[in-house]
C-alpha cells in the first residue's frame, strides 16, 4: 500500500545552543533514517517544501500497522505533527469507475 505522509510543525529554536543541539541530535539523525528508508524503497519519493520546517513523502508499507511502526521508530516522531493519507491505486480506482459506468448504463436502459 502507498501512503502520503506529511510531517509539519518541526521544532523551532530559542537560542543558537538549542538549534545546535536539536539539529545535531534529532534532525540530522532523522534525515539519515529517512535516507535509509529511501534506499530500502520504503520511501518511494519525497522531500522538503522549500523554506518550511516540514517534509513530505510517499511510503510503501504492507499495512497501516506496518507504516505506523515505521514512523514511530523515527527519531523525528516526537518532533513533528503527522498526517497520513492512504492512497488508492490508479488501476484500482479505474476498476471502480468502470463498474460504476456499467451500473449506470444498466439503470438508464431499464428506465
Amino acid at each position: 500500500m502507498k501512503y502520503l505522509v506529511v510531517a509539519t510543525g518541526g521544532p523551532g529554536f530559542a537560542s543558537p545552543e538549542e538549534a545546535l543541539e536539536v539539529l545535531q541530535d534529532v534532525i540530522l539523525p532523522g534525515f539519515k533514517e529517512l535516507i535509509s528508508l529511501e534506499k530500502r524503497k520504503r520511501i518511494i519519493a519525497g522531500g522538503l517544501p522549500v523554506g518550511e520546517r516540514a517534509f513530505v513523502f510517499i511510503a510503501d508499507a504492507k499495512s497501516n500497522d506496518d507504516l505506523d511502526q515505521m514512523l514511530r521508530k523515527l527519531s523525528l516522531w516526537g518532533e513533528f505533527e503527522w498526517e497520513v493519507t492512504a492512497l488508492q491505486t490508479f488501476s484500482g480506482r479505474a476498476r471502480q469507475e468502470r463498474q460504476a459506468v456499467r451500473e449506470l448504463k444498466k439503470n438508464i436502459r431499464n428506465r
